[in-house]
């Protein structure tokens, strides 16, 4: 008998080795000198935007790209879209590209609504009687009214991402590519354009998009890479990629070197060979025994746990009833104001709900070295039933500055036990009458 072969999904984009390097001059002159051979002298500095990145997007994905600002996202689509052209590396598309890049690329600001439709689908590929055949639905997800006819340059921003992303999303691309066009309209919009996305997953259609809005990240990418100054960081479930890219933010993450991960992987094994002979009783029910930490360690989180109604400590709640999440922190350096912090997500690492001690002017005193504090939220259990991830932290303002002191990523499995679940993430406890009209 033969073997059976698995199929593999196809690549839609394929980046290689990909770089981008800018040339800034510190005046017009050493430009124009450079030109004309003038100099011999290098009177520029390089900016790598891009360096040395590798990614592959299947078809049939839904890949995310996150970073900070001036990290090289809207720089790969646009080498990916064929906008710029990169310095070295190479980019491979199989299917045909629809793109929704930064506001006014690919419109004439001259020109009306409907001229602007014919060049962008003329771009694409397609014929003039294909896009009148496709005209009725843009305009009916586009909704501008009669301002179609009137130039572009006069559109609000609203009503110009309203057509750029009614002409992207109806003319039936293989791969639609996205950078942040979204945040522009208004919230009625985005969920129009949500919905759009969810049925072009369920056509398997290959979406790659650009978001800082990390709960739209997490719900419909399948995948995600994580850029930072041109590098990337890495590749991975959304929940993976974004807890990293927080440490990012705060400037609390070193990319590992080879020896540094030979070091890790090592360290894991031996680990795990100790844990299958390890007591199971060493972790208690309901903690991660991979759970990721970080910080200055000028505070530390030594203990945490939940208790239900009647004080028992417990990770399972009922729905409806009270529970308090308590926290204890040790101080080992002198803190101007410490903020205790929690937050709850689904399994997918979208946060649900949290709060912190400065939101609910709780706690807004100084602590000295060696101190010791416990901290308690007391809340009415009113999410879905359903399993949650707790984490925690001690954060802080000094100078101005944001400090993270110490971070526990999904500490804790919250389990939300109920007998009737509503529409939604939490139930809004409504008060429901019917009575008869005479």
């Amino acid at each position: 008998m033969g073997k059976l072969k698995v199929e593999e999904k196809k690549i839609a984009i394929q980046v290689t080795d990909l770089d981008k390097v800018y040339k800034l001059y510190e005046k017009p002159s050493d430009r124009m000198k450079e030109a004309l051979g003038l100099s011999r002298q290098k009177r520029y500095k390089e900016h790598h935007a891009l360096s040395k990145v590798n990614m592959a997007v299947h078809q049939g994905e839904t890949v995310g790209i996150i970073g900070t600002n001036g990290s090289g996202k809207s720089t790969i689509l646009k080498i990916i879209t064929g906008v710029l052209n990169p310095t070295a590396g190479e980019v491979t598309v199989n299917g045909r590209i629809s793109a929704l890049l930064e506001l006014g690329a690919g419109f004439n600001m001259e020109y009306n609504g409907i001229e602007n439709i014919y060049l962008n689908g003329t771009m694409i590929g397609f014929s003039e009687k294909e896009i009148e055949s496709k005209m009725e639905s843009i305009l009916e997800f586009a909704d501008i009214g009669d301002y179609v006819y009137q130039p572009v340059k006069t559109y609000s921003s609203g009503m110009f991402v309203r057509l750029a992303f009614a002409v992207a999303i109806n003319i039936e691309p293989e791969i639609l590519i996205v950078d942040e066009a979204l945040s522009v309209g208004d919230v009625f919009f985005q969920a129009k354009c949500y919905h759009k996305f969810e049925e072009f997953k369920r056509m398997g259609k290959t979406i790659l998009f650009v978001s800082h809005d990390l709960s739209s990240i997490s719900k419909y990418c399948d995948r995600v890479v994580l850029l930072n100054q041109g590098i990337k960081l890495g590749e991975g479930t959304p929940r993976e990629m974004i807890d990293i890219y927080k440490r990012v933010l705060v400037g609390q993450y070193t990319v590992p070197d080879e020896d540094t991960e030979n070091l890790l992987h090592d360290r894991e094994l031996t680990e795990a060979a100790a844990g299958r002979n390890a007591d199971k009783r060493e972790n208690p029910a309901g903690v991660n025994p991979e759970l990721l930490e970080y910080g200055t360690n000028a505070a530390r989180i030594t203990e945490y746990f939940i208790t239900d109604e009647a004080g028992v400590h417990t990770t399972a709640v009922i729905k409806g009833q009270e529970f308090t999440l308590h926290m204890k922190v040790e101080f080992m350096e002198d803190i101007p104001a410490p903020i205790f912090a929690f937050t709850i997500k689904n399994s997918k690492g979208t946060e649900i709900t949290g709060t912190n001690t400065m939101v609910e002017k709780a706690f807004l005193e100084s602590v000295k070295t060696g101190e010791k504090k416990e901290i308690t939220f007391r809340q009415k259990m009113s999410l879905q039933g359903g399993e949650y991830l707790l984490s925690l932290g001690v954060t802080g303002y000094e100078q101005d500055l944001f400090q993270v002191y110490h971070r526990l990523y999904d500490v804790l499995n919250l389990t939300v036990i109920s007998d009737k679940d509503t529409v939604g993430y939490y139930d809004m406890d409504s008060v429901v009458q019917v009575e008869q009209i005479l």
